[in-house]
């Protein structure tokens, strides 16, 4: 009986360890032909090398280069294309992924790997205890590898602090593009989300405090790429916008009671 108890329990535990390493990865791509393949051989090497259970979910949005060539020439099965029909944004590329998306957690990430994939490791950890886990590259104990350039590193600076006055009193950094979910969370919020482009990040985090869920902002290492796709002018005063309406959403019950 002893003994059969003890192969229960190891099988048992066995289980446990499988589903707590069981991950979704969503990356939302567009025009990513220098990155993206670069990106897939240090993720899908970390993860077998950590023997986690996983899929890539790549959502492409409707990219125009060779993106889409050079996801499908990677020789793996781990890994899940969803192609939009037209151009929709970030956001809606994530919301995409996640709702597509099988284990039991989540984690989006840009396809730059600006923050790297073995942070993960510390996020699976802190995940036991909470409900989501983002990235910040302004909490102390965070490391910028290679900083922006000085205008960027402005704007970085500056959104967060239009974030608490507008939005949310919370959080030191809502736009680094590494934030980890359980499934069951993330797909609760994102049913929610009604924003398609680069303001999403704010969006999801207040729906997810209004529904209660437990968030932690863990600083990591960050490493700046070139070719980001947010335009200085006309995505950041949308984005400004954009707090106001998340506001207005909230007033009218969009995001619930």
């Amino acid at each position: 009986m002893i003994t059969m108890g003890m192969k229960f329990g190891k099988l048992l535990n066995n289980r446990i360890n499988k589903m707590n390493k069981s991950i979704s990865i969503v990356i939302p791509a567009y025009n990513e032909e220098k990155r993206i393949g670069l990106s897939l051989i240090q993720i899908t090497k970390y993860m077998d090398e950590n023997k986690y259970n996983y899929e890539i979910i790549i959502v492409d949005d409707n990219s125009t280069d060779n993106t889409l060539k050079i996801i499908k020439n990677f020789k793996s099965d781990k890994i899940k294309i969803i192609k939009n029909i037209v151009n929709r944004g970030k956001g809606y590329s994530v919301k995409k992924g996640i709702l597509n998306s099988k284990h039991p957690f989540v984690l989006f990430s840009d396809a730059d790997l600006a923050t790297p994939i073995e942070e993960l490791k510390k996020f699976m950890e802190l995940i036991a205890k909470y409900d989501i886990v983002i990235a910040s590259r302004n909490l102390k104990g965070s490391y910028i590898k290679v900083k922006q350039p000085f205008y960027r590193k402005f704007l970085g600076k500056s959104f967060p602090l239009l974030v608490n006055l507008i939005v949310l009193n919370k959080f030191e950094d809502t736009q680094c593009g590494f934030k980890l979910f359980k499934t069951n969370v993330a797909k609760k919020i994102v049913s929610l989300q009604t924003f398609d482009g680069f303001s999403f990040d704010v969006e999801i985090l207040f729906i997810a405090l209004k529904l209660g869920f437990k968030i932690k902002e863990e600083p990591v290492t960050w490493i700046n790429k070139d070719g980001s796709k947010v335009k200085l002018i006309g995505d950041t005063f949308k984005m400004f916008l954009d707090l106001f309406k998340i506001r207005f959403n909230n007033h009218i019950g969009k995001y619930g009671k």
